[in-house]
């Protein structure tokens, strides 16, 4: 990512929470918008033209999707106004906001653990991952396909962003995509998320008092997502962002195999 984009993606979270009247409606139509700019070159890259001024950029914008919604409208204009390092990172830059504003619009919703969750059901179902990262898919099925099994399942938020993502992968697999949402939702919420690898289920108590110390170490609220592997024998393995804390017997015995060998 480079820094136009990252100092572009900034400008374009402060607008979406100083935005009114962000709802599903709002997230749908972005998500809706960025596919169709995602879909031609010549829009994403005359919207992403830094050569252009921005009040044209903007008027394309106006005149494309001038039907939307006035917030939606609003913040594809602020996205299209900033300086991005190319086309791609302008077509994600929507797709992101679009996730973002899913969930502002539904604060109450566990998004995050629903996300999380689906990206295991994928996981353990390679029919569902194969129809869902068939190149030759029809878009619109998947979509529809990702509503039916979400149907009183998971929050309308997580149906709309799993739904939409799996519409425009553009080279990323679904369970990377859910990964990516789930951490912009979280951020979006002001905590992190860790991913918690035991051999065994742990109790509500145990996830509790392991999040609680998650959140102590990193100074910020972390939800916990458990897994269940039983190949790290004992033990815990945690991920949260880049950080991996490896307590598992596993790797414990892999340590002692390498000392042993060495």
């Amino acid at each position: 990512m480079g820094s136009a984009t990252t100092q572009a993606l900034a400008t374009t979270s402060s607008a979406l929470a100083d935005a009114s009247g962000v709802d599903l409606r709002v997230a749908g139509e972005l998500f809706a918008a960025s596919r169709v700019v995602g879909g031609s070159s010549q829009l994403s890259g005359a919207l992403a033209d830094a050569a252009a001024a921005p009040a044209l950029r903007e008027k394309v914008i106006a005149d494309v999707f001038g039907s939307l919604q006035p917030t939606t409208v609003s913040l594809l204009k602020t996205v299209v106004a900033q300086r991005w390092s190319n086309a791609a990172d302008l077509v994600e830059a929507i797709e992101e906001t679009a996730v973002r504003a899913a969930a502002v619009a539904a604060p109450e919703a566990d998004v995050e653990a629903e996300l999380f969750r689906f990206s295991r059901t994928i996981a353990e179902n390679p029919e569902l991952e194969l129809a869902l990262g068939s190149r030759g898919g029809d878009a619109a099925a998947k979509g529809v396909l990702v509503s039916t099994l979400l149907d009183g399942r998971a929050s309308a938020a997580t149906a709309l962003i799993v739904s939409s993502l799996v519409q425009q992968p553009r080279g990323r697999r679904a369970r990377r995509l859910l990964t990516w949402a789930t951490g912009l939702v979280a951020d979006q919420r002001g905590r992190m998320v860790a991913t918690v690898i035991t051999a065994t289920a742990l109790s509500d108590a145990q996830l509790e008092r392991l999040g609680a110390a998650l959140s102590k170490r990193y100074d910020s609220p972390v939800a916990v997502n458990p897994v269940i592997d039983p190949s790290v024998v004992g033990g815990l393995r945690v991920q949260i962002a880049d950080d991996v804390i490896d307590a598992s017997v596993s790797s414990r015995l892999a340590d002692l195999r390498q000392r042993l060998a060495g």
